[in-house]
């Protein structure tokens, strides 16, 4: 009788499931959902660049700045290419759909790349190391990952095959992981040299937590693209880019740039302190 009541709950979830899906409705309600979403984190980001900018103009485009700046950005795309979701499907050639879908997950990565560049040249400079070579070698690394993704959608633009798109997947996949390995690694560095110093002021206890937050969060979001990308590139049921999976879309923007942009904003919502009063460090 249990297994029978189990059974019975299994098929209507998954009729649930089949019925969104393929309602018409259902997918613009979801995708809407999303936009409106990714709408909000952007205002949010730009309202905290507007807020910063307030508060020292002074120092022009800082690290920090620029990380709300990015954000305000990638966001905005994202929110304005689930408005359009049904159209942009129809576009042809197809490459433009990958272009469209894709360019803000690389964007997404050059932002919170920032983070990570960030803290190795605090972890650095607290261990009197030089750190003239890490914003070159930050620049040179998203140049590599930009230059290899617009020369994968070039020849998949020139022959659109199976492997290629694969291939593209892939090396996203890769990209994502990468990324993860970077916080894990700087982020954990930092907050282990951190925790070894004493913490008996507020400020220094609320700074590692901060990075202890955030590194989990950036960490855990990262990895996690990584396995659903993987997922859907070798299985049709997983296929982020058709229309009528706007259940699984959710669930993965959901959890891999929309909540982790939201409580990493929040995290970091604090302003830096007026000129005069302290030295101004970025991202603090």
């Amino acid at each position: 009788m249990a297994s029978s009541s189990a059974f019975l709950a299994l098929r209507s979830a998954s009729d649930w499931w089949d019925e969104v899906n393929n309602s018409s409705l259902w997918q613009d309600r979801i995708f809407h959902a999303l936009s409106l979403l990714f709408g909000l984190i952007s205002v949010v980001a730009l309202i905290q660049l507007v807020r910063i900018e307030c508060r020292v103009p002074e120092f022009g485009w800082t690290t920090q700045k620029v990380f709300h700046f990015l954000n305000f950005l990638v966001n905005g795309v994202r929110s304005l290419v689930f408005v359009f979701r049904r159209g942009i499907q129809k576009i042809n050639p197809v490459i433009i759909q990958h272009i469209l879908l894709d360019l803000p997950g690389l964007a997404f990565f050059t932002t919170y790349a920032l983070l990570v560049l960030f803290w190795a040249e605090i972890y650095y400079q607290a261990r009197s190391v030089s750190t003239d070579g890490l914003r070159p070698s930050f620049y040179t690394i998203n140049a590599v990952v930009y230059v290899i993704q617009i020369s994968l959608w070039l020849v998949l633009w020139w022959k659109p095959v199976q492997a290629m798109i694969v291939l593209s997947k892939l090396f996203f996949a890769g990209v994502s992981f990468f990324a993860a390995l970077g916080f894990l690694l700087y982020g954990g560095r930092l907050f282990l040299m951190l925790k070894r110093f004493p913490v008996e002021s507020k400020g220094r206890r609320k700074k590692l937590q901060e990075v202890g937050y955030v590194t989990t969060i950036c960490f855990l979001c990262f990895l996690l693209r990584c396995i659903m990308i993987c997922f859907n590139t070798f299985d049709k049921a997983a296929d982020l880019d058709v229309l009528d999976h706007p259940i699984l879309n959710f669930i993965y923007y959901l959890f891999v740039e929309i909540l982790p942009s939201a409580l990493v904003l929040f995290i970091l919502r604090k302003l830096p302190p007026k000129r005069g009063i302290t030295q101004y460090h970025p991202i603090h």
